[in-house]
């Protein structure tokens, strides 16, 4: 017997904390994806990358996998610049942002 989307949502409703899990975990990796990206294009390995800031390459790793939050400022600053870019950090509070560095 074949069941439609919403007779399957009826039997095993979808769990919306655990919904917001994985889309948050997915919203990082596609984030993270395009660092490496620009990386590549410029033909640095992590190894390579992590000489020319001073850090390990777990720490590029990371910062390529969406693991920002743990990452410093400075750090993520020097990885944009190596890469020709410019970082922003921005505040929003309601309906007005901040530009902080």
């Amino acid at each position: 017997m074949t069941k439609n989307l919403e007779e399957l949502l009826a039997q095993r409703p979808v769990n919306e904390q655990l919904a917001s899990i994985f889309e948050n975990q997915l919203r990082a990796e596609i984030r993270a994806y395009r660092p490496r990206e620009l990386r590549e294009k410029s033909e640095l390995t992590q190894t390579a990358m992590a000489k020319v800031l001073d850090v390990s390459q777990k720490r590029v790793s990371n910062i390529e996998h969406g693991a920002v939050e743990r990452a410093q400022v400075d750090t993520l600053r020097r990885y944009v610049e190596a890469l020709g870019g410019t970082l922003l950090v921005e505040a929003k509070f309601g309906d007005e942002t901040y530009r902080i560095a």
